[in-house]
């Protein structure tokens, strides 16, 4: 008996130092996340996620205080987490070849997983999903998923410009300004005040909360939903408060020194809301937990403890050892850097468009600074004889993927705001059009597409990005990219239209196959 004993602790010890050489493997596997993709995220101001340092901090704290929960859990190792991996290991493959952190993180995450449930079983595995699923709120999702700003900021102002009205504020508004009708103020809901980055600083400080506060996963997930509506109000307020203050008290205050740090005081307050949240989230699950069971209620605290012992705790040692040199393996691939291949850039070339007068534009002092050195550009403004215009703007990309990008991203940095996008079809031209203006002048449009040199055109982000990823990935392939841009003095289709049909023309458009 002791005997057996002795080897079992062997064998367990023998599986632990198998599962410590696959984490230490898989900081080299993915060192380009942890050592570079993830900390340029956090430091990126436009991404604006300072609180991205902590969360891995959070679940490393998760995991030590469910420790002994995790080591009575314990089971033996499995095939089925090694067949979890691989969807896993192939978006992490995708994230680190096409340069995309996204995927890198959802693989990490996905990773940590799926090597404890190979090395420990199903149960053990569980035990850490909610801490591995975490780190996702490390993930940049703020440039992703900035379209929704637009509609962000245009909701909360007019949310609050409809509560101003109600309290019988002589204000007006033009899009996401919101200004005095005397003029002694105007506020702009800018991006940074859409509330996003305030719905995943709240949604990560929400779900750290449900966990430890809500004992059933029902519980957690219904608090854990209220961060958005929360994170929405409180923005509400504070671009109320901000217009209040300018109303009734000081203009430069409210946009100076209160629009500045008035954002503490709101988080503050919906963190508030949000523990007030969960207080009633529990009163009425009481309530209801009483009424089904006749007046009692069971305190069972996570519904894990009642869980049945795993029965098949042996470690398996040739398994776990066989289990980690595929992993091994695979992270030290995927850790590999192929050299890749720089494409030739498309020859494309602003023409002279007969009945069109045309001035070559330099670019601006932001495009020289924040793109890339080996990025291309090329400007031209079209001047017709009734005096309406357009800018035609060609972007040709280089090496880093950060030369071409969504003009979505850029606009409200330069002080436009955007309106009504859509995609539409000119001639065989797929465009994304959008209507942008500046202060209170009059609105401009805005048109854009891109395509590649091997002939894929697309005017859709996504879709450029998903071939991109592809290309660097399989074929070591980095893209030359080209991105038009069309400004018109007209914001209207028509006169976007025009300027689309004269480059499809003229062959500065039209030149890739969808």
């Amino acid at each position: 008996m002791v005997k057996y004993a002795l080897m079992k602790s062997l064998h367990g010890l023998l599986r632990n130092i198998a599962f410590a050489a696959v984490m230490i493997a898989a900081v080299w596997g993915f060192h380009l996340l942890l050592f570079r993709h993830a900390p340029d995220v956090f430091r990126a101001e436009h991404e604006d996620m300072s609180f991205g340092w902590y969360v891995p901090l959070f679940s490393l704290y998760v995991a030590w205080t469910e420790r002994r929960r995790i080591k009575e859990s314990v089971g033996s190792p499995s095939l089925a987490g090694l067949l979890f991996a691989v969807p896993f290991f192939f978006l992490s493959f995708l994230g680190a070849r096409g340069a995309q952190v996204r995927l890198e993180i959802v693989g990490f995450a996905g990773f940590l997983v799926a090597a404890v449930w190979a090395f420990y079983g199903r149960r053990t595995a569980s035990r850490i999903v909610f801490p591995a699923a975490f780190l996702l709120f490390c993930m940049p999702l703020a440039t992703f998923l900035d379209i929704i700003t637009v509609h962000l900021r245009i909701f909360a102002s007019s949310a609050a410009c409809g509560i101003l009205y109600a309290f019988g504020a002589d204000v007006v508004r033009q899009g996401t300004m919101i200004a005095a009708a005397d003029g002694s103020f105007a506020i702009d809901v800018a991006e940074p005040c859409s509330g996003l980055r305030s719905i995943f600083a709240l949604a990560a400080l929400t779900a750290g909360y449900a966990y430890f506060s809500q004992p059933t996963w029902t519980r957690r997930a219904v608090l854990f939903a209220a961060a958005v509506p929360i994170a929405v109000i409180g923005n509400i307020v504070r671009i109320l408060s901000i217009c209040a203050v300018a109303t009734y008290a000081s203009s430069g205050f409210a946009t100076g020194f209160y629009h500045d740090y008035s954002g503490y005081v709101v988080f503050a307050a919906a963190i508030a809301l949000m523990i007030m949240t969960g207080e009633a989230v529990g009163a009425l699950a009481r309530k209801h937990a009483a009424k089904a069971a006749g007046g009692t209620e069971s305190h069972g605290g996570n519904s894990a403890a009642a869980e049945p012992p795993d029965v098949a705790r042996s470690p398996k040692p040739l398994l776990a050892v066989s289990i980690a040199a595929v992993f091994v393996a695979a992270l030290f691939w995927q850790a590999s850097e192929p050299e890749t291949v720089l494409c030739e850039a498309p020859a494309v070339t602003l023409p002279e468009i007969p009945g069109w007068t045309h001035e070559d534009l330099p670019p601006s002092e932001a495009e020289t600074e924040m793109l890339p050195d080996d990025t291309i550009i090329k400007k031209r403004r079209y001047t017709a004889s009734d005096g309406e215009w357009f800018v035609a703007t060609v972007v040709i990309g280089g090496t880093s993927k950060s030369s071409i990008h969504r003009p979505e991203l850029c606009l409200p940095a330069q002080g436009w705001r955007m309106e009504n996008p859509r995609t539409a079809t000119v001639g065989d031209v797929e465009w994304r059009r959008l209507a942008i203006s500046r202060g209170t002048g009059l609105p401009i449009g805005f048109m854009y597409t891109f395509y590649n040199q091997a002939g894929y055109a697309t005017a859709s982000h996504v879709k450029r990005i998903w071939r991109d990823v592809l290309d660097r990935s399989f074929l070591s392939r980095i893209d030359r990219w080209v991105m038009v841009t069309v400004n018109s003095s007209v914001a209207s289709d028509a006169a976007l239209e025009t300027a689309g049909r004269l480059l499809e023309k003229h062959g500065v458009v039209g030149r890739g196959k969808r």
